[in-house]
């Protein structure tokens, strides 16, 4: 994680309910405003219609292509916004990000997340969407 980011817990503040920071703290530079990330594939083709464990993976599949693009990596996160269309989705989202995150992320700590259960998404077939603001490197 740079230096210019930092991920905070602190003291007073009830314990985080996941894998997620109360706050970041970031020094200077740069934000960009990741658009909310879906299931796509290169050719614009719907990838695990209904299948939330093949739409999460190709979601963060493509938020680190993004994030590439910028020459940036996960440890630039600042915050997540997660959007879920199933409250049962909750525990098997958090599931997955635990299995993932220590190999996106350097430490393990993570950024701030707040997540949401939505009526729907842009597209019916859609389960899970993920937005991030990140710090774009010197």
């Amino acid at each position: 994680m740079s230096k210019k980011i930092e991920y905070i817990n602190p003291a007073g503040a009830p314990p985080a309910q996941g894998l997620y920071s109360h706050m970041t703290r970031v020094k200077a530079g740069e934000l960009i405003f990741v658009a909310g990330q879906l299931s796509v594939d290169n050719d614009g083709a719907i990838v695990g219609k209904h299948n939330f464990d093949l739409q999460f993976k190709q979601i963060f599949a493509n938020l680190e292509a993004v994030l590439k693009a910028v020459g940036c990596g996960f440890d630039d996160i600042v915050k997540f916004n997660t959007f879920l269309v199933h409250a049962q989705d909750i525990e098997h989202f958090m599931r997955l990000r635990a299995e993932a995150f220590p190999r996106f992320f350097a430490t393990d700590v993570y950024p701030p997340n707040t997540l949401l259960v939505v009526d729907r998404l842009v597209k019916e077939e859609f389960l899970v969407e993920v937005e991030a603001v990140v710090r774009a490197r010197d």
